[in-house]
């Protein structure tokens, strides 16, 4: 690959900062595939291709890299790429943040063009009264701050990714994690709603935020949105009574979507699932339909694990949900990604094989690798392992495997922590929380002992690579 004007201007800087950080650029490559470097020369813009993923040497964060080099183990994967999550405005050009170090949109980009690299992953998330059904990841902006979500958020991330001079640079933005499928799970009149959901759908802008940034940065020629999508544990039932059914009625708001603030299905290149969640792949000892003790699994009310949900991994799930999303509107080329950064699942507790049990229940409890008590389950989860490492088109549909959530980074405090971050405390979040009725009322399965959502945490590190699945060499 040559080097532009540009990148020979930035070149001893360059060295000297990754040597600093011992960050490497690392390729997602096809299984067996030779690696083939996409032309990413500043100011050249490139055609949009079908996967971003496709030979492309992937941006490594050097402020997770070294985070993750300087722990125990660590070095094994600090060079694999994780998402740059901007998460308040002032993360646009630089915060105090733990996590960013005071890199902003301008100084990463930057950076990528010094490791000489093809993509970078971007976290656009700071909706209005941002993840309405939890609390640790509460945003900055209240729930009618909508126009400066706009003008003070989207519109000066638009002005920098549109520089000419990233031109050369595959800018793939994962839109507002978390956000429309609470408008289908947990308004009224179901019983999982929130006041603060209810309050959101009844003011649009979660739909009107989405679309905007969704047309706004679509229109760029370098640009490949993915819009969040939830996972199979959250929207993967399917049903006839609409009070039961996430997984078509999830599709259809997505689908709602085209035609707001000039939103286009060609602004949307595809859709994630499982973003900072620990849902695993697939569970390779059981069938979600097979017949235990006289009926398939998921048409026993006993086996609350399943409770008639249609998907148990998140393959068939993004796979089933890309097609629905096509009948929604959707272009047939969409591609999905799955966020692996925590849904591997090893070490000692992880089943080697089915259970010989006849009972529907112990034969899930003692099958299934997914150790959560619950698949409601979502902060810090004790017992995770890494999964799959980034990868490129591991499956039909699917663009890549991706660690969007950077490992070791929290899902939450897990007590009361005063901050300026606008991030409350969530009993999901705390070890000792008995639950409620949006996990079953089951125990929250979290961590102790966590700092705010973000910030780094070493124990919780040195779990997932202890267990990661696949095991680190």
């Amino acid at each position: 690959m040559t080097l532009s004007r540009r990148k020979q201007r930035l070149g001893a800087l360059a060295a000297a900062t990754l040597a600093a950080a011992t960050v490497s650029t690392v390729a997602l490559t096809n299984a067996g595939a030779e690696e083939q470097p996409a032309d990413s020369d500043a100011g050249i813009t490139q055609a949009k291709v079908d996967n971003p993923y496709e030979g492309a040497q992937v941006y490594v964060n050097p402020q997770w890299s070294e985070q993750a080099a300087a722990e125990p183990g660590g070095e094994a994967i600090a060079d694999q790429p994780t998402g740059v999550w901007l998460d308040r405005i002032s993360a646009i050009e630089g915060n105090d943040s733990p996590t960013t170090g005071g890199m902003g949109v301008r100084d990463h980009l930057d950076e990528a063009l010094a490791q000489g690299a093809d993509a970078i992953q971007f976290v656009i998330y700071n909706l209005p009264g941002r993840d309405c059904a939890a609390l640790a990841s509460n945003g900055e902006l209240p729930a009618d701050a909508i126009d400066r979500y706009k003008t003070e958020y989207i519109d000066p991330i638009v002005e920098i990714q549109s520089d000419p001079a990233y031109a050369g640079i595959r800018i793939i933005n994962v839109i507002e994690i978390d956000s429309l499928p609470n408008l289908v799970t947990n308004v009224s009149p179901r019983a999982t709603a929130t006041p603060n959901c209810d309050a959101m759908k009844a003011n649009g802008n979660y739909q009107d935020g989405i679309s905007y940034a969704t047309a706004e940065l679509g229109a760029l020629p370098n640009t490949y949105n993915y819009l969040d999508s939830g996972h199979h544990g959250w929207i993967g039932w399917t049903n006839d009574d609409p009070q039961y059914d996430n997984f078509h009625a999830s599709a259809a708001m997505f689908g709602s979507l085209i035609g707001m603030n000039g939103m286009t299905a060609e602004h949307v290149h595809g859709f994630i699932t499982n973003t900072a969640n620990y849902s695993p792949l697939e569970e390779p000892h059981w069938e979600v339909d097979q017949v235990v003790g006289g009926k398939p699994i998921n048409q026993n009310g006993d086996v609350k694990w399943v409770d008639w949900n249609a998907y148990n991994g998140e393959i068939d799930f993004s796979t089933s949900f890309r097609d629905e999303l096509v009948t929604n509107g959707f272009n047939e080329d969409i591609g999905m990604l799955i966020d692996t950064s925590r849904n591997g699942w090893g070490g000692p507790d992880r089943p080697a094989g089915p259970s010989t049990s006849t009972d529907p229940v112990t034969f899930v409890d003692e099958s299934r690798i997914d150790q959560r008590f619950n698949k409601g389950n979502w902060c810090n989860q004790a017992g995770a392992g890494l999964g799959e490492r980034p990868q490129v088109a591991p499956e039909a549909g699917i663009d890549a495997y991706v660690w969007i959530k950077p490992p070791g980074e929290s899902d939450g405090a897990s007590e009361p922590i005063d901050n300026d971050e606008g991030k409350g405390f969530d009993e999901m979040c705390d070890p000792a929380y008995e639950g409620n009725i949006r996990n079953g009322n089951n125990m929250s399965g979290a961590r102790g002992e966590m700092p705010l959502s973000g910030h780094w945490s070493s124990d919780q590190f040195a779990e997932l690579l202890a267990n990661a699945y696949p095991p680190l060499s």
